[in-house]
């Protein structure tokens, strides 16, 4: 094509969910910096094979995610440059972009484990491939612990009435407290309402994550659900540039390229300390209560009354790490939910979490996180980096 011919893309890409949209913010945005697409959007949801829309359409590339075999044919009668938005994998010759679900599992399951959990199970959806593929992730990360691993799989039907019964059922033979991972966030609803059908209490029973961070979803449920949030604004952006890239004629390697999630957001429906050592609880009780403050070892020693030997042992018995290792832990986690829900600057927080100074927070939190605070707080607000990923 000529560079400054206008590139008619079509965008395959349901309305429905904060997934989905979240990527088309992220379209958007490489739009923004690249101009000259003029782009083709129905109202649809993660359902729709109707593409009668596009009828006539003479385009240039298309972004789709190609989650059934109607839409697979489609594509491929199109025969356009596309990038594929799915971990369906329905087209493989195409190139991809998707979040990465072996990171996102490893978060849920290190969430619950630093709860203290340490029984596991999935909520998944038959319907598609990539809560097949979390569902597999989740499952090897919770045997290579040692663990066993339990599923529950809604049909491809949906979930109807009885379903949820069934739900509830399987939620009650769960060995308690347990860790339920759904593989988003309307899963995450799901195995709310069947709590309450199984008059289980959440999260003292059952502590329950979703994957989404669907603002709406996520503060309907009762208790409010935590959720792990994908950087689908990455992904929409680096999808936008290799089908720009396509369009240009640049012949690009098949397979996904995988963007990890940006934070863990922890609300009711998983906020437990489930651990069986009384003086371990009451420890986290009494570091968590004062992530603000600069905490030193000696004060949790002194509240619970047992040497540091003794209590480092006890934490590393049930939690893997240390009473200093979980200190630093805490507020590393309260530095990061100030970095994504204010805009105050690095020496407001650490003045307010009582860091000695904010190059000294700077570091701790680059070394627990691997991002400087200003690396991650762009992340979480969605701000996309200028790389371009091709051929890997």
């Amino acid at each position: 094509m000529p560079a400054r011919q206008t590139r008619h893309v079509a965008l395959l890409v349901e309305t429905s969910n904060a997934y989905a949209r979240g990527v088309l913010v992220g379209v958007k945005k490489y739009v923004e910096a690249h101009p000259g697409w003029s782009m083709y959007l129905a109202e649809h949801s993660r359902h729709e094979t109707d593409f009668s829309w596009l009828e006539d359409w003479h385009g240039h590339g298309v972004l789709a995610r190609i989650e059934s075999t109607e839409t697979a044919a489609f594509i491929r009668r199109l025969g356009l440059p596309t990038v594929d938005l799915s971990a369906a994998r329905l087209v493989p010759e195409l190139p991809g972009v998707e979040t990465d679900d072996g990171t996102i599992a490893q978060w849920a399951l290190r969430h619950f484990e630093e709860r203290g959990l340490r029984n596991f199970a999935y909520c998944g959806d038959e319907r598609f491939g990539w809560s097949l593929k979390r569902g597999a992730w989740f499952a090897e990360h919770v045997r290579e612990r040692g663990s066993v691993p339990r599923e529950f799989r809604m049909k491809s039907t949906g979930m109807r009435a009885v379903d949820r019964g069934l739900l509830a059922e399987w939620l009650t033979d769960l060995p308690k407290p347990v860790g339920v991972f759904a593989c988003y966030d309307i899963a995450g609803q799901e195995v709310l309402e069947a709590c309450k059908t199984a008059d289980l209490a959440v999260p003292d029973s059952v502590a329950v994550i979703g994957v989404d961070n669907d603002e709406l979803i996520g503060n309907l449920t009762t208790p409010p659900l935590s959720s792990i949030e994908p950087d689908t604004t990455r992904t929409g952006y680096l999808a936008a540039e290799l089908l720009d890239l396509m369009m240009q004629g640049r012949s690009l390697e098949p397979g996904l390229r995988l963007i990890e999630p940006t934070r863990l957001v922890t609300r009711q429906s998983s906020d437990i300390l489930a651990v069986d050592d009384p003086l371990v609880a009451e420890a986290l009780r009494f570091i968590r209560d004062r992530s603000d403050q600069n905490l030193a070892v000696d004060a949790v020693l002194r509240h619970i009354g047992l040497s540091r030997r003794a209590l480092d042992h006890r934490f590393l018995r049930t939690l893997g790490r240390t009473v200093h290792g979980e200190i630093v832990r805490v507020r590393v986690a309260h530095v990061a939910e100030l970095l994504s829900s204010t805009d105050w600057t690095l020496q407001q927080i650490a003045a307010r979490l009582h860091f000695s100074h904010s190059e000294y927070m700077s570091v701790v939190f680059k070394k627990h996180t691997g991002k400087s605070p200003g690396q991650y707080r762009r992340s979480v607000n969605g701000s996309v980096a200028r790389q371009t990923f091709w051929g890997e």
